[in-house]
C-alpha cells in the first residue's frame, strides 16, 4: 500500500481523510462488503492476465517450433 501512496505523493493526513470520507459515504457496515467486492474482482483480473500471458507463451512456443522445423 506505501507503493501507491507514494505514486500518488498522498502524505498521513491526506490518507487519513480521504479514508474518513470513504467511511462517511458508505457507512461501516458497507466497507468490508466493498473490500471483499474489490477483492474478488482483483482475483479475478489476475486469473484473466496469467491466463492471457499462459496463451502467449504458448503462442510464442509454437511458432519458435514451426521456424526449427521450417528449416
Amino acid at each position: 500500500m506505501s507503493h501507491i501512496i507514494l505514486l500518488f505523493s498522498l502524505g498521513g493526513p491526506e490518507v487519513i481523510v480521504i479514508l474518513f470520507a470513504i467511511l462517511l459515504l458508505f457507512g461501516g457496515k458497507k466497507i468490508p462488503e466493498l473490500m471483499k467486492g474489490l477483492g474478488k474482482g482483483i482475483k479475478e483480473f489476475n486469473n484473466a492476465r496469467s491466463t492471457i500471458e499462459s496463451e502467449l507463451k504458448e503462442g510464442m512456443k509454437e511458432v519458435e517450433e514451426e521456424k526449427k522445423t521450417s528449416h
